[in-house]
């Protein structure tokens, strides 16, 4: 479909959630004695499951005003540190806390937006000073801020490790282990003094040939003619990136749901059912993930293309081929950075021994300073959110950090 016509879509779409939305608050309205009969619980169940299939899912903000630590409360402020053109670098300031055990956490530039790591955020807060890369929609960044490629990705996370300084770790979530992994590599290489202490790495391809999902399968099958020509847009009229090729979200959110189609319609229908019968508990959690999850951005072109080939075609990470500005990575140099590697054992998007093989690329880590941890019960997700994150991945991570500090 081509972009402009999928927007002029779109916001025709919007127009009729409007109409949606007015008649559920006339149905909502106290006055209404039909309101809490089973027809009008019926009809409220209709028009916002109608307001939710129309509706434009813009970004959501983490909104993560304060946390608890030793059972005393202390606010948190957000605020950006660093503004790149694709990036802004968000500091999680927590009151009163000694900033101490800094994480740069990579966040995925794959679709969503970085506040699907909210969970992963809150999570994390207590026991580090938490430093997120907040990547931009394409759509918003005007053509004459340039090109972003997989190189400028490498560079932003070398750029964001010298501004939290030494001693500070490395974190990342999915694809951008591997931009992670090659920019330790490099300032390591470099004799970086702002090399991460521990670099953690979750759920990401950098091995695509071990037990290779239907992600893989489906760049294997498709030549990069195919990527060029059918995934690739220009952004519409009406945007300040008017005219940047880019890799839209809405063809990636497709994606996401096509692989659990049968999963997503399941839940739509139970959300129908909890607001027939009033389950508004259940109801809020279905809201609060589909907000974030449709929520979708712009990749650039060219980051997105390459990704492809260099990744999960060419396998570049795991045969030793990859290049960073045109000269070879030589993960053999990482040799004083702690390394967890971490992933689900029912991850239906990056198979098991995926993320692992870091641990055998980067051959010259001491064994005392490695770990591998195989989440059992964690899908993709799962990886880094949810109860099993929160129980179980999250203090195995604190103390790997904490024990490199």
């Amino acid at each position: 479909m081509n972009y402009q016509a999928y927007d002029y879509l779109t916001r025709g779409a919007y127009i009729m959630h409007e109409g949606f939305s007015l008649l559920n608050d006339i149905a909502n309205h106290p006055s209404n004695l039909l309101a809490h009969t089973l027809p009008g619980r019926l009809t409220r169940a209709s028009l916002e499951t109608a307001m939710r299939l129309t509706q434009r899912y813009e970004k959501l903000g983490f909104n993560i005003d304060e946390i608890r630590i030793n059972d005393k409360r202390h606010k948190v402020r957000e605020e950006i540190v660093v503004t790149k053109p694709f990036c802004d670098l968000i500091h999680f300031n927590r009151a009163g806390v000694k900033d101490d055990h800094k994480v740069l956490l990579v966040a995925p530039l794959s679709g969503h937006f970085a506040t699907l790591l909210k969970g992963t955020v809150e999570a994390l807060l207590p026991d580090h000073e938490i430093y997120v890369t907040d990547w931009a929609d394409a759509r918003e960044v005007p053509l004459e801020d340039g090109p972003f490629t997989f190189d400028c990705y490498v560079s932003y996370l070398i750029e964001f490790m010298e501004y939290l300084g030494p001693g500070a770790h490395l974190m990342a979530i999915c694809q951008p282990t591997v931009q992670a992994l090659i920019a330790t590599a490099v300032m390591a290489e470099q004799k970086n003094t702002c090399v991460p202490k521990s670099l953690t790495v979750m759920a990401g391809p950098l091995d695509c040939s071990k037990n290779p999902t239907r992600v893989n399968e489906f760049a294997e099958k498709h030549p990069m003619s195919w990527f060029r020509n059918v995934a690739i847009m220009k952004v519409p009229y009406g945007y300040p990136g008017e005219g940047r090729e880019v890799y839209p979200g809405f063809m990636q959110l497709g994606g996401f749901i096509s692989m659990n189609q049968q999963s997503h319609m399941k839940k739509y229908q139970n959300f129908f059912q909890n607001l027939v019968f009033g389950e508004e508990e259940d109801a809020d959690r279905f809201r609060a993930f589909y907000d974030e999850y449709m929520a979708v951005l712009d990749m650039p072109a060219e980051f997105y293309l390459e990704t492809i080939e260099r990744v999960f075609k060419n396998n570049e990470i795991a045969r030793g081929a990859i290049t960073y500005q045109g000269n070879p990575v030589n993960f053999e140099a990482i040799d004083n950075t702690a390394l967890l590697t971490v992933e689900g054992a029912d991850d239906d998007i990056c198979g098991l021994g995926q993320t692992q093989a870091a641990q055998d690329i980067c051959r010259n880590i001491p064994r005392k300073m490695r770990k591998h941890h195989v989440q059992q019960g964690a899908g993709h997700y799962g990886i880094f959110s949810g109860s099993k994150f929160r129980k179980n991945v999250r203090p195995i991570i604190t103390e790997f950090i904490h024990k490199y500090a």
